[in-house]
């Protein structure tokens, strides 16, 4: 979960959605590694319209992949910007 102060757009807050834990944030940036997920419904869902959004810490994205019965693809990156 994220709040932006209004008038600037400015990152304010991060949480995890899964266990509260407030993430890294200065000077409107995130400081901290966290997924962000989007997930905008269209036609043949039970949530037809609706759009999605929260953040997971990284110590709750490994758990919550670690009980995948697919393994998350994974590559190395080449340049971290």
């Amino acid at each position: 979960m994220r709040k932006y102060q209004t008038a600037e757009k400015k990152l304010m807050q991060a949480v995890c959605n899964k266990c509260g834990r407030a993430l890294k944030v200065a000077d409107g940036d995130l400081r901290e590694e966290c997924v962000r997920v989007e997930a905008a419904f269209g036609y043949f869902s039970r949530k037809d319209g609706q759009i999605h959004r929260f953040d997971l810490c990284e110590d709750c994205y490994d758990a919550l992949t670690a009980q995948f019965v697919i393994p998350v693809e994974q590559e190395e990156r080449k340049e971290l910007l």
